[in-house]
């Protein structure tokens, strides 16, 4: 299937690789092939140097000291070392970890195997808006309590805790903060001090980067933070991610954080007017709504619920020319309503009835005005027949 066969509406799953990225990427499959930590010759050291140069690339997007991040395969990765290491390591201060029930699943599901080892869990609900209750975390807070978890944009709806007002709350009680920010990396601002996050997960996939490389941040002062690592073989990554550093991908990564943080404000607008659109025309149609706040969230996404009607039977009679998501990437092979939304508050019809639409840099307004249109008459159809 070429490229202009379908209109792509699912970015939030994942994006193209920018054209810069790849070119960027290339001489580091063959010419300098290198292994980053063979300190012995020439083609070592440039893949050395190249490392550290997308370690800077990747420390400025976040506002971070290089020494704070750490390689891995991506965000799932990520979190495991994240929620995990402080588990293994802070266990003798307490078992109590805080977390939502919107979270990405990568958080979830490694909540529920620590369970098996004694970790006891508490799953924060949310509004409809699927903002959490600040004063449901307070007291929820133990002395027992050494790692909450807040991602800072959710994948399905787009919305945005409030995530400095979490960080004040966490650090008055002297527990840790880890922050999931792989859906607003390349759509938010992001400064792990202004945020006062103390862990906080990239995939540079997310915003036109390689799959299958991440980072976490892991900060070394006000607090320290101490990870028992979960891989072992080599002492790479200060001890913490043992493996040969991927070091086309490591490029990669650093060009589109570079990429990034130069366009983020242009392509936020742009994406802001086509969501926009989008959205003013499909809410014309009786039962539709938007679901998740309409105020706090990421400006290419939009989470629309057609009641009455099936997700999946709208996406198939488009004869599947929109790619649109009835749920996260993740979770798509699950015959199971969203649970972000189920916690939201939303009927299990009308979570079935929802559909995610994310917008990219290379979206246009001809592709909107087709998918309006096709949305519109499949609608149409469905109610007339």
């Amino acid at each position: 299937m070429k490229s202009e066969d379908f209109i792509y509406l699912d970015y939030n799953a994942t994006t193209p690789v920018d054209e810069r990225v790849v070119q960027e990427m290339l001489p580091y499959f063959t010419t300098h092939f290198g292994n980053a930590a063979s300190k012995t010759h020439a083609l070592g050291w440039q893949a050395e140097a190249a490392v550290d140069k997308a370690r800077k690339q990747i420390a400025s997007f976040i506002n971070c000291e290089e020494g704070e991040l750490v390689f891995t395969s991506g965000s799932t990765e990520s979190c495991n070392l994240a929620i995990k290491g402080v588990f293994e390591k802070y266990k003798t201060k307490g078992n109590h970890i805080i977390t939502v029930a919107t979270e990405h699943k990568a958080v979830l599901d490694t909540c529920t195997a620590l369970e098996k080892q004694g970790a006891v869990f508490t799953y924060l609900s949310v509004s409809l808006e699927g903002l959490i209750d600040l004063d449901e975390l307070k007291n929820s807070i133990t002395d027992k309590t050494i790692l909450v978890c807040v991602m800072l944009a959710n994948n399905e709806t787009g919305v945005i805790q409030p995530i400095e007002q979490i960080a004040e709350i966490v650090h008055a009680h002297k527990s840790i903060l880890f922050c999931d920010a792989t859906q607003a990396a390349g759509k938010m601002m992001l400064d792990v001090n202004e945020l006062g996050v103390d862990l906080l997960c990239l995939s540079a996939h997310k915003f036109y980067g390689p799959k299958g490389i991440g980072a976490l941040y892991v900060r070394r002062k006000n607090p320290r933070v101490v990870l028992q690592a979960q891989i072992d073989g080599g002492g790479h990554e200060h001890g913490l991610r043992s493996g040969t550093l991927n070091v086309p991908a490591i490029v990669g990564f650093g060009k589109a954080c570079e990429i990034a943080q130069s366009e983020i404000w242009d392509n936020n607008t742009k994406l802001s007017a086509l969501r926009a659109k989008i959205e003013h025309q499909l809410l014309d149609i009786e039962g539709v709504r938007i679901n998740g706040s309409t105020r706090y969230r990421l400006y290419n996404t939009a989470n629309i619920c057609f009641s009455g009607i099936k997700a999946d039977s709208l996406i198939s009679k488009l004869n599947y020319k929109l790619c649109v998501a009835a749920g996260s990437a993740c979770t798509s092979a699950l015959a199971q309503p969203s649970h972000v939304l189920k916690a939201m508050g939303l009927s299990e019809a009308d979570c079935y009835s929802s559909i995610r639409f994310s917008l990219g840099k290379y979206n246009t307004e001809p592709e909107i005005e087709t998918t309006i249109s096709l949305i519109k008459e499949m609608v149409e159809k469905h109610f007339t027949v």
